[in-house]
C-alpha cells in the first residue's frame, strides 16, 4: 500500500474515535525502519484502546498489514506498528513526559493535506480474443455482405444473385458413359434381341447339309 494512502486511512480512523492533538512526521531522513511517525492522544485508557482498534480495523479493511500492537492492557501508551508507519496513541500525562516530538520531530506533515488520499488511476485494458482463420474469414464475409447491402439500399439497386459454378466440360460424367453403353429405350432393346435371333437362325441354316437330288428312274427295254 502507498504511504500516502496509509497515512490518510490512519488519520481518518483516529478522527472517527475523537483523537486529540494528532501530529504526523516524515522520518525518511532520520531512519530506514519506517517512513512516517504519528502521535495522537486519548483522554482515557478505554479511548486509547478504542483508537488502536479503529486503526487496526481500517487498515485491514483497506488491505494493509498489521505488524503488531503493544500496550493495550494498560492503555496508557498503545503502539501500533504498520510497517512503513508507526502510530503512538498516548494519554496526555505520558505524552508530555516522554515528549516524542523532540526525538522524531524532523519534518512535520500537514494533517489536513495528509488525510486526503490520492486517487489512483487504473488503466482499463482491452482484451482481444484470439480468432481462428475460419472465424476471421466468416467475419470478413459478413462485413462485406453487410457493406453490399448498405450500398444497395442507398443506391436502390437490387442485389446481384450469386454466380453459379459452371460444371467442368473436360470431366466426362460416369453416368453419361453408362447411358451410352446401355440401350436407351425398350424398342431398341427388342430390336437388338431380334437381330441376335435372326443371326442364330441363319448360322444354323448354313451349317445344315444341302438336300440330295432324286435320281431319274431307269427306262426298261421294249
Amino acid at each position: 500500500m502507498d504511504i500516502k494512502q496509509l497515512q490518510a486511512i490512519v488519520i481518518n480512523a483516529l478522527e472517527d474515535v475523537k483523537a486529540v492533538d494528532i501530529v504526523l512526521y516524515d522520518t525518511t531522513k532520520l531512519t530506514s525502519m519506517f517512513d512516517r511517525l504519528m502521535i495522537a492522544s486519548g483522554t482515557s485508557g478505554r479511548q486509547t484502546r478504542a483508537l488502536a482498534a479503529s486503526v487496526r480495523e481500517k487498515v485491514r479493511d483497506a488491505g494493509g498489514k498489521i505488524v503488531g500492537i503493544e500496550g493495550e492492557k494498560t492503555g496508557e501508551w498503545v503502539l501500533v506498528d504498520l510497517g512503513d508507519m508507526v502510530v503512538h496513541i498516548m494519554q496526555p500525562p505520558i505524552r508530555s513526559y516522554y515528549h516524542l516530538e523532540e526525538i522524531w520531530g524532523g519534518k512535520k506533515v500537514d494533517i489536513a493535506k495528509a488525510k486526503v488520499a490520492p486517487v489512483r488511476k487504473t488503466a482499463v485494458r482491452k482484451t482481444a480474443t484470439a480468432q481462428s482463420p475460419e472465424d476471421k474469414g466468416a467475419v470478413k464475409k459478413r462485413s462485406s455482405a453487410t457493406k453490399a447491402a448498405v450500398t444497395d439500399k442507398k443506391t436502390g439497386a437490387k442485389a446481384k444473385p450469386e454466380a453459379k459454378a459452371k460444371p467442368d466440360a473436360k470431366a466426362k460424367p460416369e453416368a453419361k458413359a453408362e447411358a451410352e453403353a446401355k440401350p436407351k429405350t425398350r424398342t431398341s432393346a427388342k430390336a437388338a434381341s431380334s437381330k441376335e435371333a435372326g443371326q442364330k437362325v441363319k448360322k444354323s441354316a448354313e451349317e445344315q447339309p444341302a438336300p440330295k437330288k432324286p435320281r431319274a428312274p431307269r427306262k426298261s427295254p421294249a
